[in-house]
């Protein structure tokens, strides 16, 4: 299927036969080229691959057809034009950043953001010069007030990850063209199954296909999608200079794990709705965060913007740490680690994992308590996922939240 004709088939379609392009051996399935190099017919073509006046395989850096399929089908699915997959999601926020930004430039970055991109920002990025102010993701006059002539980015996930607040993608998209910035969407959490920002209005969407895009736990990669040309080729520059490639057989997963993308993220969000709402009843839950939730804040607007909740629910228990990891504890089938879109249900404690290499007071900021405990849900059967937080939270409803000893 050509990326022409791609634009008239449908998203499911498009998940399993856009981006690739058969070799002379006529394979069904989407081959891995497992090679560093290229061979030329001459040295008349050699220079002009290099040079860029030619079109074609280089140096699997920064071309490679395994890779090249796995960007054409993401940057379809996203609604763009361009994609450049690189070795991690943290790597593609780190190419983001240096293609759209320079010294003495500023960013406007949510509060709530993963820990490792909040020290991005935070502790790396002022090194080179590059200034971070982070605001309320969901207070759209927050954003504004905090842009400044030299804003060049604004960063946001949508939702935030762990707690599921819900950012205004198209007001922020305004924001950015009116300023001359661009708005840069993690949408790690949604994916295009679920909400495409793009179309929304932000210039680039920013994933770890480490998460759903695989959807197995098998790989780490990252990717850049924008609609802009100037973008994609500056993204490229950085890439073939910099280097930080995905490699082909990780392409090749992903490429193969965008095939079911649709159909996971439905099913991991249709349970993941069922037990937000178990867990709003449970006597030793205080709060739940999930924006497909009624009383989620952010719920009017993640239905206008997502076509479903997705796989992350995030709750606090009565109590603190102590009560937190005795529900993290308790289960028996549930995975005790920091990724998700995983298969098999995660669980995590965010303040002493995910986010603890921020500081105290981002991680209130962020609003990332001791009592948080962040489930990210799979595709077991819902009731033994119930069953198994259940063992936890029914004993800590049970004996009540443990005191508190005296300071001061």
């Amino acid at each position: 299927m050509n990326e022409l004709d791609a634009r008239a088939f449908g998203f499911d379609t498009l998940s399993v036969r856009a981006g690739e392009s058969r070799t002379g051996e006529q394979e069904h399935n989407a081959p891995i080229f497992l090679t560093s190099s290229f061979v030329f017919a001459n040295a008349r073509e050699a220079a002009a691959r290099f040079s860029g006046e030619e079109s074609g395989n280089v140096y699997s850096r920064f071309t490679n057809p395994t890779v090249r399929a796995f960007e054409r089908r993401l940057a379809v699915l996203e609604a763009g034009t361009g994609c450049i997959a690189t070795a991690s999601g943290m790597s593609a926020i780190l190419m983001t950043a240096m293609t759209l930004l320079r010294c003495g430039e500023h960013v406007v970055a949510a509060n709530g953001l993963f820990g490792s991109t909040v020290s991005l920002f935070a502790n790396v990025l002022p090194r080179f010069g590059i200034e971070t102010t982070f605001v309320d993701a969901t207070d759209v006059d927050a954003w504004s007030g905090a842009v400044r002539p030299e804003t060049k980015m604004l960063f946001a996930e949508s939702p935030t990850n762990p707690l599921g607040e819900i950012v205004d993608v198209a007001a922020l998209g305004a924001l950015a063209r009116e300023h001359g910035a661009t708005l840069v969407v993690d949408n790690c959490l949604c994916t295009p199954a679920l909400s495409r920002p793009i179309e929304l209005g932000a210039g680039i969407v920013v994933h770890s296909a480490t998460k759903y895009l695989d959807g197995q736990g098998r790989c780490v990669g990252g990717a850049v999608v924008t609609n802009d040309a100037a973008h994609h080729d500056a993204l490229f520059s950085l890439l073939r200079t910099a280097g930080p490639s995905m490699s082909p057989f990780n392409a090749w997963v992903f490429l193969h794990g965008l095939e079911t993308l649709r159909i996971r993220m439905h099913a991991v969000s249709e349970s993941a709705s069922r037990l937000a709402r178990w867990l709003e009843g449970h006597p030793a839950v205080r709060r739940v965060h999930y924006p497909g939730l009624e009383s989620h804040p952010g719920h009017a607007l993640a239905a206008r913007q997502q076509s479903a909740g997705g796989g992350i629910v995030a709750f606090d228990v009565h109590g603190g740490r102590d009560e937190a990891w005795t529900v993290i504890d308790n289960a028996r089938t549930l995975s005790i680690t920091a990724n998700l879109g995983d298969a098999k249900t995660t669980i995590v404690h965010p303040a002493s994992t995910t986010h603890s290499r921020i500081t105290a007071e981002q991680r209130e900021a962020a609003g990332i308590g001791e009592s948080l405990v962040r489930v990210a849900v799979g595709l077991e059967t819902f009731e033994d996922v119930r069953a198994d937080l259940a063992r936890g939270l029914d004993r800590l409803a049970e004996v009540g939240p443990r005191p508190r000893a005296a300071t001061g």
